[in-house]
């Protein structure tokens, strides 16, 4: 059963620095690293570091000639960062294509509008589409591109923690469905990903919060020292520290690149990258995508996950209650819905790792490590569903 041992943590060691495929560069005294991402349709760089977006012009150039650029974006983006991308283009004349891109609004309307756009402004198959924002703006922008004359060239932007270490990376791209979301899409990978940490100055405290859930997923799947790291800094990280950020989001990126190398379309490996993901996303179905923006949803995912791992036999006690105690360290996340756990059930069989009707969750059986595994005892995963919000009510355990 779920027991006390819930509200204790566990410490653990410091960062180890990882240096695979990665080439480090310096300027104006800042560190760049280029990640490189192998896919079926080439390599590709991801160039992040602070100060990056000033190299814009120069790193679309290097891809090759293209015969018109367009930045594909959103009002709200475009206000805040809008000139830094223009200084960053430099002489690049781009024209810009802005939708609304709330979770509500991240569905196959929104890529027939940026289509329809892009014919009006005379894209044809040597355009280059620049995806601007977070993860709905790369995700809707880059199914635009995979469709659009059956393909243009497309390069990510990304402004939001999420979109800097996770979405941005690894090609998928897809909008929802009223069923359930990222139902529709494609795998298109990038030409190349510009992450810029300065441009996480311009998130409100809850959008960068909720971001960093992808990064503590990182280190509960792949990364222990990521994983302890976080334990003895976030608080460094939550106060947005350049050099806490710029190690972070480099080493989640590079985690993103090995699982993608391994396992590019989601045929075994790289299920990983969707911990606390089936849960969160139930959650984000339930609620009309109008509740909790991404990472809220996949920090409840975790900790949810975190449990039922635990229930099942799967992740011990110890584990469960650091990844829960991290997560907590967040800070407040909005409101567990009140929805019967039978029906975030339902609403969990449209995800993509369902088998034969069989559910199917991402586990970790200590913190370093992930696999994923099929529903065991139904009325364990019900029990969870109950009892994962009481959990959360707890005060974090802050970390020496």
């Amino acid at each position: 059963m779920v027991a006390r041992w819930i509200l204790d943590s566990c410490k653990a060691a410091g960062p180890g620095e990882v240096q695979r495929y990665v080439r480090v560069e310096k300027k104006s005294m800042a560190k760049i690293k280029r990640i490189f991402v192998k896919s079926k349709a080439g390599r590709y760089a991801v160039v992040c570091g602070s100060g990056v977006l000033e190299r814009l012009s120069s790193e679309i150039g290097g891809l090759g000639k293209f015969s018109s650029v367009h930045v594909v974006t959103s009002a709200k983006v475009w206000a805040a960062v809008g000139k830094k991308v223009r200084r960053g283009l430099g002489a690049v004349r781009a024209q810009v294509h802005k939708f609304d891109d709330r979770e509500t609004a991240k569905n196959l309307r929104s890529v027939e509008e940026i289509t329809r756009s892009l014919v009006k402004a005379g894209a044809d198959r040597n355009a280059v589409v620049i995806a601007v924002g977070g993860g709905v703006v790369g995700d809707v922008a880059g199914y635009a591109a995979a469709s659009y004359l059956r393909g243009v060239a497309l390069v990510h932007v990304p402004t939001t923690v999420v979109a800097q270490t996770d979405s941005a990376l690894g090609g998928k791209t897809g909008v929802n469905l009223p069923e359930g979301k990222n139902l529709v899409g494609s795998f298109y990978p990038p030409r190349l990903v510009v992450a810029d940490a300065r441009t996480l100055a311009t998130l409100s405290n809850r959008e960068f919060r909720g971001g960093l859930a992808e990064v503590i997923k990182y280190g509960v799947i792949a990364d222990a020292k990521l994983f302890g790291f976080l334990e003895q800094n976030f608080e460094k990280v939550m106060a947005r520290d350049a050099k806490a950020l710029e190690y972070v989001i480099a080493r989640s990126v590079e985690i993103k690149a090995e699982v993608v190398e391994k396992d590019e379309r989601e045929a075994g490996l790289r299920e990983i990258l969707n911990f606390g993901h089936t849960f969160g996303h139930a959650l984000e179905s339930a609620t009309g995508y109008t509740q909790y923006q991404h990472g809220e949803a996949v920090a409840w995912g975790m900790m949810a996950a975190a449990l039922y791992g635990h229930e099942t036999g799967v992740t011990p006690a110890a584990d469960a209650a650091r990844i829960i105690s991290l997560v907590r360290r967040m800070g407040t996340l909005p409101k567990w819905p009140s929805v019967p756990a039978k029906r975030l059930i339902a609403l969990m069989g449209s995800d993509k790792k369902t088998r034969a009707g069989k559910l199917r969750f991402v586990l970790t059986p200590k913190i370093g490590k992930a696999g994923t595994y099929e529903m065991r005892e139904p009325h364990k995963l019900e029990l969870i569903l109950r009892v994962t919000p009481i959990v959360a009510k707890a005060e974090p355990v802050l970390h020496d």
